[in-house]
């Protein structure tokens, strides 16, 4: 995977360019909001700062969303509960707070790789859940003929959910999906996607809290393409 690292420190780019490189992955490393714009399209996921020097990450990674669909995951010592929900709510796909364990950071890259590599896997182009249509290919979802603004971590969300429609999935389950093994630090990420899928959605009882042990979508899945008549 080549992995973009947008770090203004030197000390901690250096750092994350070896443990990115020791995992066989490809890095490279930028200090600046303007240069990870330029050089985003030859990355496949985006290690992002937020305290450039030349502009606020929130505003790169709102820039980064408009033109790439790339994984991005906030690296920052940002540990407040605003900054947490703003970068999540503006399509980062994880945020994690410095200092980090390396060996959590690796899985948490391995984890949108693996996100990334289904994404373009052989599943059914599609299928429906009630009102819920989720068009695989197209990673895009609609609420009858209202498209939703999703971001890539709310569309997996809702997409897992679905294809276990009627069944519990497990916060342990979802986490270890959508972020890998190192789940526990990432559930306050889970619940920033978590209502913000529920705010798009407007379906109240749609995806349904079963206390203690995790989340169901209501009704069976429905009929993919190739199962109409």
């Amino acid at each position: 995977m080549r992995v973009l690292i947008v770090e203004d420190d030197d000390a901690m780019a250096s750092a994350l360019l070896a443990a990115v490189a020791s995992a066989g992955h490809r890095a490279t490393r930028v200090s600046r909001g303007a240069d990870a714009l330029l050089s985003h399209r030859e990355h496949d996921a985006i290690l992002l700062d937020l305290g450039l020097p030349d502009m606020d990450g929130l505003e790169v990674l709102r820039k980064l969303r408009q033109v790439s669909l790339a994984p991005i995951l906030i690296l920052t010592a940002r540990d407040d509960e605003r900054s947490v929900v703003l970068g999540l709510r503006s399509g980062a796909d994880d945020y994690l707070v410095k200092p980090v364990k390396l060996a959590e950071l690796l899985a948490r890259i391995e984890a949108v790789g693996r996100r990334a590599a289904r994404a373009g896997g052989t599943e059914p182009p599609g299928f429906e859940v009630g009102e819920v249509s989720i068009d695989l290919h197209r990673r895009v979802a609609a609420v009858g003929r209202r498209e939703l603004n999703l971001t890539a971590t709310e569309f997996e969300l809702l997409a897992l959910l679905a294809r276990n429609a009627g069944s519990v999935v497990t916060r342990e389950q979802i986490l270890d999906t959508l972020w890998g093994d190192a789940f526990v630090a990432s559930s306050r990420s889970l619940d920033v996607h978590l209502t913000g899928l529920r705010s798009k959605l407007k379906l109240p009882g749609f995806i349904i809290n079963v206390r203690g042990v995790g989340y169901r979508v209501e009704g069976p899945p429905g009929r993919g393409p190739e199962d109409q008549p």
